[in-house]
């Protein structure tokens, strides 16, 4: 039997699919730079045998122009300066700046409003999934990915192991969902999910999104929230208690406090609380 022989390109991207996963580098991630990089060779032919910064440049340009938004346009940026340095080992510096990005607010949802949606969810694992997400501040990938061995309930937190970037850290159990919780898990195994699909496995990203959404579309709710707004709700609910901006920081899983920080923008309940000198 003949085997086809790989392609120099091809080896170029095993390399830099192999340098990923020894990076620990989700899987997401790894996704998209492999698709960066592809359209990347497909724009510049040449782009295996000299790293041209004009070219470079050339190829953001025709992303823009073909709809790819600063965040899109700056994955590329980085996928590109990996590939270089990993699978070319070429230490040659990319001295592009990135695509600044537009400052917006988060979109957060009112404490009201997200009794709203608890409200119209009728199956009690689906409740109890969105009612986490929030209660805990967990990312969607967080709480699908979330197994029983990390629910401490003696301690009253959960350990999340697979958070942003592959960093691990705590939070909180809320107290309305503590015996809840407890029951749910009972009689499931220390590696079991625990929010299980009905065929068996982890619960899937997008029905974890339609839940949400079918709920929100029940509520009457306008806004363009998603999934990750219970993890804004979160944060700004717990600045707004007057929870020291540190320990949001420690429950969110954020690196640097200026990531945190956009959470303490003037929201109308502040306005309202603030008295007037007059």
């Amino acid at each position: 039997m003949f085997v086809k022989q790989m392609t120099v390109k091809q080896k170029l991207l095993l390399r830099m699919e192999r340098e990923m996963i020894i990076k620990n580098y989700s899987s997401r991630t790894q996704k998209t730079y492999m698709y960066c990089i592809e359209k990347y060779l497909e724009f510049d032919s040449e782009a295996v045998r000299r790293c041209s910064l004009d070219k470079i440049r050339e190829f953001l340009v025709y992303r823009q122009e073909n709809g790819a938004g600063p965040v899109m346009r700056n994955l590329h940026l980085c996928a590109i300066k990996f590939f270089y340095r990993t699978a070319l080992n070429r230490r040659k510096a990319i001295q592009i700046p990135y695509a600044k990005r537009p400052k917006s607010t988060p979109i957060t949802l009112r404490r009201e409003e997200i009794l709203q949606i608890l409200s119209h969810i009728n199956n009690y694992k689906h409740k109890l999934l969105i009612a986490l997400a929030y209660g805990a501040g967990l990312r969607l990938s967080e709480v699908i990915n979330l197994q029983v061995r990390d629910v401490q309930l003696c301690d009253r937190t959960i350990i999340v192991r697979r958070g942003k970037g592959a960093k691990r850290r705590y939070t909180i159990i809320p107290d309305k969902l503590w015996w809840k919780l407890r029951l749910y898990v009972k009689n499931k195994e220390a590696h079991n999910y625990v929010f299980e699909s009905n065929r068996g496995g982890k619960l899937h990203s997008r029905t974890a999104q339609k839940i949400f959404k079918n709920a929100l579309k029940k509520a009457g709710i306008e806004k363009e929230a998603t999934f990750h707004s219970l993890r804004h709700s979160f944060a700004t609910h717990l600045v707004d208690n007057g929870t020291n901006l540190r320990y949001v920081q420690e429950l969110l899983g954020h690196s640097n406090i200026r990531t945190t920080q956009i959470y303490t923008h003037v929201g109308k309940c502040a306005v309202r609380a603030v008295k007037s000198p007059l």
